[in-house]
C-alpha cells in the first residue's frame, strides 16, 4: 500500500450538515494561498436523494476585480466524515492538484486521524481537470461527479460595514445596514465540488433539525512537510 504522507494541519471548518464557521482572509498562517478554507457545504442536492454533496471553497483572493490564484501543489484538502458520533473522521475523501488536474482519493478509513494525514494511493476516486473559463465535470464509473476550479464567491457579507461596527475608535455603532454592501461580490474562490452516492460514504447517524438523516463532517487543509 502506497501511501504519502501529508502533515500540519492549516485550516479547519465544520459542517453537520450546514456550515457554522467561515474564514474569508482572517486566518493570517494561511492566507493568500489555496491553504486558506472560504467556506465549507454538505447538502442533498434533492430531495430524497440518495447522493450527498459536498463543496469546499478555498482562496487566493477575496477583493472584486482581483485574480484568482491557483490551487497550490503541496496543499491537500480532505473532507471528513464521522459515522458514529464521536467527532473522529471514519472516512475521508481528498483532493490535491497536480500539473493541472485534481486528483480525488476515497471515501476510505484512515489509519490516522486528528492532525497527520496520508494519502492512500490505492483508493483513487478519479480526477478532473482544473476548470480555467469554462466549467469541466468529469463522472467516475461509481456515480461520483468532480469538479475543480475558479467560481464566484457564494459568501454575502458587508466587511466595511462590520470594521465600522466593531472598531474601537468607531462613532457609530447602531448595527448593521440594511440590506448593506456585499463586500465579496465578483470575488472568486478556488472550489472543489464532489456528489457522492451515499453507499459510498456508510449510514449517516446524525439527524438535522427537521429529523433528516446526515453526515457529520468537516473540512481541513494540509500541507506537505
Amino acid at each position: 500500500m502506497k501511501k504519502i504522507k501529508i502533515i500540519a494541519v492549516l485550516g479547519i471548518i465544520l459542517a453537520a450538515p450546514i456550515f457554522i464557521a467561515a474564514d474569508h482572509v482572517d486566518a493570517p498562517g494561511v492566507a493568500g494561498s489555496s491553504a486558506d478554507i472560504a467556506d465549507f457545504y454538505a447538502f442533498e442536492p434533492t430531495e430524497g436523494s440518495d447522493n450527498t454533496v459536498f463543496i469546499v471553497d478555498v482562496q487566493s483572493n477575496v477583493l472584486p476585480d482581483l485574480t484568482y490564484g491557483e490551487f497550490d501543489e503541496d496543499v491537500l484538502i480532505e473532507i471528513n466524515i464521522d459515522l458514529d458520533g464521536d467527532l473522529v473522521e471514519d472516512q475521508v475523501i481528498q483532493a490535491i492538484p497536480r500539473d493541472g488536474i485534481m486528483y480525488f482519493f476515497g471515501p476510505f478509513s484512515p489509519s490516522s486521524t486528528g492532525l497527520n494525514s496520508q494519502i492512500d494511493t490505492n483508493t483513487a476516486l478519479g480526477s478532473v481537470e482544473i476548470s480555467s473559463n469554462t466549467a469541466i465535470t468529469s463522472t467516475t464509473s461509481n456515480g461520483v461527479s468532480l469538479f475543480a476550479g475558479p467560481r464566484q464567491d457564494a459568501f454575502y457579507f458587508d466587511f466595511v460595514r462590520f470594521n465600522q461596527v466593531i472598531a474601537p475608535t468607531a462613532e457609530d455603532k447602531s448595527g448593521f445596514n440594511v440590506p448593506g454592501t456585499d463586500t465579496f461580490d465578483g470575488a472568486n474562490t478556488l472550489s472543489i465540488a464532489l456528489e457522492v452516492p451515499n453507499s459510498l460514504l456508510g449510514t449517516p447517524t446524525a439527524q438535522n433539525v427537521i429529523g433528516v438523516p446526515v453526515y457529520k463532517t468537516w473540512v481541513t487543509t494540509n500541507r506537505k512537510q
